[in-house]
């Protein structure tokens, strides 16, 4: 028997109070950068009991009515009755935004990184995503939450909601699911029995891989383990822009640079870099030289090349950390215009990453996750 460890992920809904200041966020960059293309963005939303409050430094020609936008992304998550603790009909809207910095502009305007900072990037070769499983699972799990509310499977669910999946491993190597943790908001008078038992049966069993599940080590279910969760979005818990940064990556595995995603337009090499390291790691773990791979790019402020880039193969490697970032450096160029470029950030795609992860999806927009590079990679060899 080889050696075993269990690691934990987790996912939240679109309902979530952190996630709807991060749609909200996305949603204002979305529509400025539809309009103009070269749209500095860097939007923070708090939301709390009836209300939203916008935030941030914004330079750009085109104009959004932020009120009337910040409603209509919290009806279209679904919080449209005061039964739900939060009403996009009446909560009220605060805008507080400025220009960018010229000092910061002078920089970006010449190419340069938009701050300094690291980010990472990672993949590996447990899903076919080459995404870590937990997140993936636990991701999962909230999308199904999300659908059963929406077609009325289980129409007393509200918008809240998480998940938490450990996944047991021997030698590196997913083996089963040990434990679920599921906890939804949920209409009053609702016997915790009848949620356990749905949630079981209409959310997790669908999504749960059969290979994983052992008869001999059944799972562990924790559904609600409070009891009762009804109490929730906004009016329970205060949301923030970027506070589920790792919720948004890997789920804990691998390294976080510390820059959250959302509400921040290309220029920002928290997010063109972090799309960057991912679209790395994916074609190198693509091509075959390497099981794993996490990839660190640094950069300074106003400078367009990065000051560092670091391929780490955690030992799977066919070749040298130091030969796959000669070939990273060969093959991507990496500075926030050729970023921008190769994966046509300058378009009104965010929104759609502001729930359920940047990474590991197939939307066609989602153009770091493709794996172009990898043929050439592989030949470079």
């Amino acid at each position: 028997m080889g050696a075993r460890h269990l690691f934990t992920s987790e996912s939240v809904t679109e309902g979530h109070p952190d996630k709807i200041a991060d749609q909200i966020a996305d949603s204002v960059l979305d529509q400025l950068i539809a309009q103009d293309k070269t749209s500095r963005v860097a939007c923070e939303v708090l939301v709390t009991t009836g209300l939203a409050v916008v935030a941030g430094e914004i330079s750009s020609n085109g104009y959004v009515e932020i009120p009337s936008l910040v409603r209509k992304v919290i009806g279209e998550i679904g919080y449209d009755s005061a039964d739900y603790g939060f009403d996009s009909h009446t909560c009220g809207v605060i805008t507080t935004i400025d220009d960018q910095s010229p000092d910061i502009a002078m920089g970006v305007d010449k190419g340069g990184a938009g701050d300094q900072g690291l980010m990472f990037g990672f993949a590996c070769r447990e899903t076919p995503e080459l995404m870590p499983l937990p997140i993936m699972l636990a991701h999962a799990i909230t999308r199904r939450l999300a659908y059963v509310r929406r077609k009325g499977l289980i129409p007393y669910l509200r918008p809240d909601g998480k998940s938490q999946v450990t996944i047991e491993y021997e030698d590196g190597m997913p083996m089963r699911v040990d434990t679920v943790v599921v906890s939804s908001q949920h209409a009053a008078n609702v016997k915790h029995a009848t949620i356990e038992r749905d949630i079981i049966n209409k959310v997790v069993g669908p999504v749960l891989p059969k290979r994983l599940i052992k008869k001999a080590k059944p799972i562990k279910f924790h559904i609600n383990p409070t009891g009762s969760f009804v109490k929730g979005g906004p009016m329970a818990d205060t949301g923030l822009t970027g506070r589920k940064i790792i919720v948004d990556t890997y789920g804990g595995v691998g390294s976080h640079g510390g820059g959250a995603l959302s509400g921040k337009d290309p220029s920002k090499v928290d997010r063109s870099a972090s799309y960057g390291a991912r679209y790395v790691a994916k074609n190198l773990v693509a091509s075959r030289l390497c099981d794993r791979c996490e990839v660190q790019i640094a950069y300074a402020i106003g400078v367009p090349d990065p000051v560092s880039i670091m391929v780490d193969s955690k030992r799977t490697g066919k070749v040298s950390d130091a030969k796959l970032t000669d070939l990273v450096r060969k093959h991507f160029d990496l500075t926030p215009h050729g970023l921008i470029k190769h994966l046509r950030l300058r378009r009104p795609i965010f929104r759609a990453t502001a729930a359920y992860g940047h990474f590991g999806r197939t939307e066609a927009s989602f153009t770091w996750e493709r794996t172009d590079k990898a043929r050439a990679l592989a030949k470079g060899v």
